[in-house]
């Protein structure tokens, strides 16, 4: 539904003065006047604005200017400011960051009473030639589900062609593609000869697209042996099966099946595609494993770090009862440390408190919850030589994990009992680890803490208006030496947001240039939640949609792309002045230096969140008129025809930055911002710029 809006004001385009070359649409096909190429893009969209049905519709342009104190070495913004926060919801790891082909791949996920369902496999055969039952009878004490695949033709009646078996779809499909190789791990026994097939087959059970026979003599079959090897496709279906089938009369016995693909990101498990969107985030922090996931809706069913640990055989798994799925805990606490060294940021645990949605752990009884986090951050940042460094370094990586951040629960200031157990974790790991930054879920924005704290959640999730009005909510914050905030959670929500909105994009983006204005006190900041599997939508909108083969970021994600040089950057001086009064963008001037090409730059980024298009003069003090370098300074517009627009896998860059570079930029400019819309110019400073050497930081919308 599209969102309805007051009109504003139409205010007349001023023209410059004779002689003077601030760039103007008039001037937009002059080589030798305009040095901006990239407005023919914005040309389109110049003279418009969104009627009442979003589309737009021609007016004249508003003007307004921006000052930049280019010169200044600007105040110094958080190292830490914009990250990426997971949380295993929508099969956001279980099917889609985690690279696991196979779903349940233990058969534990009916349970550890018997008989059991072993959704998603099925068999393969009719009921008089294959009979599937679950049995008490795996290698592993944690997980002693295995499969019994009892085969009832083969011995007198012929199995019909291809053999009988059972088969696995994974997560709503597995996507095999030609070339590609594949990684098959499992266990298996049996009560007599096997000739097995393992296979990856079509949707349709049609085709094969990789075959292994497997035989194994019968006096080898009786006793549990693990096989692994690699399947090379040789034809591709992006929602394949894997199979085992045979035509010998039997009972082979199935446990802890895996398919990986032979390629991950950095060779440790995560999906390529998935993982290569989160670095193109420069994410400066990663906040896992949740969320409302951490808690449970019950404490049996909460997320267990120890569990998710060692050999992934071994691994329990558990069933996230708020998000309603099973997980097999492939992607645990070790491999989230993992991404985050693989990402270069910087982890944030997030542990259970021994607080669920339901139920809350007394103070009498909190100890072993406090024993249980101290062990967790002793197998991250203890010595190999430690009880749980020692698991850590068996696992492949003898050195510390850089762990400086926990959270102690996740959005359980108001529940019973949280007040007494935060300290007694506050008190137990400062004592060992100082150096950790602990986060309350305790929100101080309208009052103080009870309890200490270095940093304290904040969860926003509402409509665009509200949240583009929240883009001063930390202005009148105190910078005293109290918490800093963490705005762990955000986004834009209900009817405004569709699955992925323009309009819940550019308000976000408004909301985010707040928080660079008040990074002195904001040190965090993730949008949430991260991931959406198109078939598991528990949550909209979200930052990543995916499904077996396919990915694309929602508008939200572009926004996030915009913002990846924030962190550690300065915030400069800066002002912004509307015509007669009239209405103006919410704009963010920054600094940052860039490693690679050893170059300064000033990032301006500039919200239009009207249906007007805006035209604004950019003005830099302290930088001459040839300070500005080219062609390695380029201008992006993030916009599109309707606020209610969304990107889908038919149109997967509908909204994205469309960057272009700017040609002879000058520090005094014209740009346009298209209604609803995000501008983001990237200025590379010529060596000839000089610093002020005092910090001159005042800034206003």
């Amino acid at each position: 539904m599209e969102v309805q809006r007051a009109a504003e004001p139409l205010l007349p385009v001023a023209s410059p003065p004779a002689g003077d070359r601030r760039r103007t649409m008039s001037k937009v096909k002059t080589a030798a006047l305009w040095t901006s190429p990239w407005l023919l893009l914005a040309m389109v969209l110049a003279y418009h604005r969104f009627d009442s049905s979003g589309t737009p519709k021609g007016v004249q342009d508003p003007i307004v200017t921006l000052t930049v104190e280019g010169a200044d070495r600007g105040r110094d913004m958080s190292q830490t400011l914009f990250g990426i926060f997971f949380e295993e919801i929508n099969h956001a790891g279980a099917g889609g960051l985690w690279a696991e082909l196979i779903n349940n791949r233990g058969f534990e996920a009916g349970g550890q009473n018997t008989p059991s369902s072993i959704d998603p496999w099925s068999p393969l055969g009719k009921e008089n030639e294959v009979m599937l039952t679950t049995e008490r009878a795996s290698l592993f004490p944690r997980n002693p589900i295995a499969l019994r695949m009892k085969i009832l033709c083969g011995n007198g009646t012929a199995c019909p062609l291809g053999g009988v078996g059972v088969a696995n779809p994974g997560y709503w499909g597995i996507d095999v593609r030609a070339g590609r190789t594949y990684q098959i791990t499992f266990w298996l026994r049996s009560d007599a000869m096997v000739n097995l097939s393992v296979a990856f087959i079509s949707q349709d059970e049609l085709r094969v697209l990789a075959q292994q026979f497997l035989i194994v003599d019968e006096a080898s079959s009786y006793d549990w042996q693990k096989y692994q090897f690699d399947l090379v496709a040789t034809d591709t279906d992006h929602y394949a099966k894997l199979a085992f089938t045979t035509s010998v009369s039997g009972s082979i016995w199935l446990d802890q099946v895996s398919a990986f693909p032979e390629e991950t990101y950095k060779g440790h498990g995560f999906r390529k595609e998935l993982a290569e969107m989160l670095e193109e985030l420069k994410p400066a922090f990663l906040r896992f494993p949740g969320g409302c996931y951490v808690e449970g809706e019950r404490l049996q069913n909460a997320w267990r770090w120890r569990d998710t640990i060692g050999p992934w055989e071994e691994r329990p798994g558990h069933y996230g009862d708020v998000w309603n799925y099973w997980s097999d805990d492939g992607l645990g606490y070790f491999e989230f440390l993992q991404l985050a060294e693989d990402l270069n940021t910087a982890p944030i645990w997030v542990f259970n408190n021994g607080i669920s949605h339901s139920y809350s752990i007394s103070p009498r009884n909190i100890q072993p919850w406090v024993q249980d986090a101290l062990d967790g951050l002793e197998f991250a940042r203890g010595p190999s030589t430690s009880t749980f460094g020692a698991i850590r370094a068996a696992m492949g990586h003898p050195d510390p994990f850089n762990v400086r951040h926990v959270a102690i629960g996740n959005e359980d200031c108001w529940k019973p009992n949280y007040q007494e157990n935060y300290m007694a974790f506050y008190k137990a790991i400062k004592l060992l680890y100082p150096d950790i930054s602990i986060i309350s879920n305790c929100d101080a924005t309208n009052g103080p803490l009870r309890h200490p704290a270095d940093l304290y959640d904040f969860h926003i999730y509402t409509n665009a208006n509200n949240l583009y009005a929240m883009k001063s909510q930390f202005d009148q914050k105190t910078r005293d030496s109290g918490p800093k905030v963490f705005v762990s959670e955000y986004a834009v929500t209900g009817s405004d947001s569709g699955t992925g909105s323009l309009l819940a994009a550019i308000a976000e983006a408004a909301f985010m240039i707040g928080l660079e204005k008040n990074s002195d006190v904001v040190e965090m900041a993730s949008y949430a939640p991260l991931f959406v599997h198109e078939k598991d939508r528990r949550w909209n909108p979200d930052a990543i949609v995916f499904n077996s083969w396919q990915q694309y970021g929602t508008p939200s994600y572009w926004v996030q792309t915009l913002f990846k040089h924030s962190s550690g950057a300065k915030l400069l001086g800066h002002s912004v002045t509307g015509a007669n009064g009239g209405p103006t963008p919410v704009v963010s001037a920054i600094r940052r230096h860039d490693p690679q090409t050893n170059g300064e730059y000033i990032v301006i980024k500039a919200v239009n969140f009207g249906k007007d298009v805006m035209a604004m003069r950019v003005v830099f003090n302290g930088i001459p008129a040839n300070g500005i370098a080219f062609p390695n300074s380029t201008v992006a517009t993030l916009t599109s025809d309707k606020t209610m627009d969304e990107n889908s896998f038919s149109m997967p860059e509908k909204i994205t930055p469309q960057v272009s570079n700017l040609a002879y930029p000058e520090s005094d400019m014209q740009i346009m911002l298209p209604p609803y819309s995000i501008v983001a110019l990237d200025l590379r400073l010529n060596s000839t710029v000089t610093l002020s050497p005092i910090l001159q930081i005042s800034s206003s919308n």
